[in-house]
């Protein structure tokens, strides 16, 4: 007998837990507010959206009558096998509406219907976000972008790559990674209040920025040097980006804006060794990274590189998407994690034991096999997730010994 239709549910968006604000009172509260909170809430409700559209599209919900892996379904569906991760990123959100169960058998997550989940209501949950914030739209739209593609990618016909980085799909890019959208924005700012805290006391600041897309994250480094008068104090701020097409729209934004900072512009590739491609080692005071570091191919090879390029004393400051816990599908990752670049690397049963963003235990685990002395995760996720488990941002820092 099919499982019966779930009623639409009425959608309520909770009031912030007041131990949020006080855990964030240090942060800017224009960026790290109430706004911010209710477009996170309102985005992961719309990935829920998009994944139940997305099942219904792919023809999963059909082969749910009995207990089944993302694998197997990829078997029965003919999708190509490297799809069955995302899969199981859709199934899991689905879990979460009570209409999928899910088991464990060995190491596997076995799925089974419940009942029929209710037809997406995208628009409805597209204007509250907006209505919150009309600045969410990048996010939003890169999102319906990233799920339209699902099933040409699911089926092999075409690689993410292919799809999502067409033109229609640079300009979303650039969208999304724009300070205008506050909820990209609030990784460059986590990171960029860390990082201008820890060298604020130095005499001189050399800085290795790694894998600066177009320049927001720099943009906003360099705002919090500046609040601080620490700019005269930069006496060399190395570029790197690796797609020359971001690279020269970082480097003409950047020396307009900031014209007394003496910037190089160059490429790195972090999977490589560092300092045949950059500098002699221990040269820099600071390393800086923004949503880079979770895509090395090998962790802690990139982050032992990062340390031998550090004077002793200096800090690797990286911000990232950090997932609260470990299995637990975020939003962000509906865009991602079909890119190559997001699968393709070595797992760890400790650090990485799937490809995608870290949990705060496995960074702190990767920074102390890596030879930092002290690692620190600025907000203290570990603490929020306690009451609150949809705050995403962190800055992991360590120090060089």
């Amino acid at each position: 007998m099919q499982a019966a239709p779930a009623e639409p549910p009425v959608f309520k968006l909770p009031p912030r837990d007041p131990r949020l604000a006080d855990r964030l009172k240090d942060y800017p509260s224009d960026i790290f507010g109430e706004r911010l909170y209710q477009s996170i809430e309102l985005m992961e409700r719309y990935s829920i959206e998009l994944a139940i559209d997305l099942v219904r599209r792919l023809g999963v919900l059909g082969h749910l009558d009995d207990w089944r892996t993302s694998s197997e379904l990829c078997q029965i569906l003919g999708f190509r096998p490297r799809f069955c991760l995302a899969l199981e990123w859709l199934l899991e959100r689905l879990v979460e509406t009570d209409c999928i169960d899910v088991r464990r058998a060995g190491g596997d997550r076995l799925y089974r219907l419940q009942q029929s989940p209710g037809m997406p209501d995208l628009r409805r949950f597209r204007q509250m976000t907006l209505n919150v914030d009309r600045a969410n739209g990048p996010t939003l739209d890169l999102l319906d972008h990233a799920a339209t593609v699902y099933p040409t990618i699911a089926r092999g016909e075409l690689t993410a790559e292919q799809v999502l980085f067409d033109p229609k799909g640079i300009d979303l890019w650039l969208g999304y990674f724009h300070n205008d959208n506050p909820t990209y924005a609030v990784n460059n700012w986590a990171a960029a209040l860390v990082a201008t805290e820890h060298v604020s006391s130095l005499p001189r600041l050399r800085i290795l920025e790694v894998g600066a897309g177009a320049g927001s994250g720099s943009e906003i480094l360099l705002q919090c040097l500046g609040k601080q008068q620490l700019l005269t104090s930069i006496e060399r701020y190395s570029v790197t980006e690796p797609n020359a097409f971001f690279r020269r729209r970082a480097q003409r934004g950047l020396t307009s804006r900031f014209k007394d900072v003496p910037f190089e512009f160059t490429t790195l590739d972090l999977n490589h060794p560092w300092p045949a491609q950059i500098a002699p080692p221990h040269e820099f005071d600071l390393i800086y990274a923004v949503n880079v570091f979770h895509v090395s191919k090998d962790l802690l090879f990139s982050l032992k590189q990062a340390a031998s390029m550090l004077r002793e004393g200096g800090w690797l400051v990286i911000g990232e998407c950090v997932r609260p816990r470990s299995n637990q599908p975020i939003y962000p990752e509906l865009m991602f994690q079909n890119l190559d670049s997001f699968n393709d690397v070595q797992t760890d049963p400790d650090i990485r034991p799937r490809p995608g963003f870290l949990t705060p235990e496995q960074w702190r685990i990767a920074f102390e096999r890596s030879e930092f002395a002290e690692t620190a995760i600025a907000p203290d996720i570990e603490k929020i997730r306690e009451f609150y488990p949809h705050f995403f941002t962190g800055a992991i820092c360590g120090q060089k010994a």
